[in-house]
């Protein structure tokens, strides 16, 4: 093995770790556009929680922001991205 192939091998061994890629080694576009969704909602709303010193936007809007980096299967960020997404709309004053 040279350099190079070391260096591909080790680039897709981080980008599987991180769930970004799929099992074959492809860039797995689902995954990265639940996570595009989810931080966008989630760092708005964040930012409306911070703003208006309101604890619950706060909280929920972190949690959206970065809950997609731990999970890797696609369902479940979906299911977990609405329920907070969920939370947010019926857990207010």
């Amino acid at each position: 093995m040279d350099v190079d192939q070391v260096n591909s091998l080790q680039v897709n061994t981080l980008l599987n770790m991180a769930g970004i890629t799929s099992s074959s080694g492809g860039i797995n576009t689902a995954n990265i556009i639940a996570n595009l969704i989810f931080g966008t909602i989630g760092s708005v709303t964040c930012i409306y929680g911070w703003k208006n010193k309101a604890a619950k936007p706060l909280v929920i809007g972190v949690a959206l922001s970065i809950f997609p980096f731990f999970v890797s299967n696609i369902l479940l960020i979906y299911g977990i991205g609405i329920a907070l997404t969920a939370l947010l709309y019926f857990w207010r004053d």
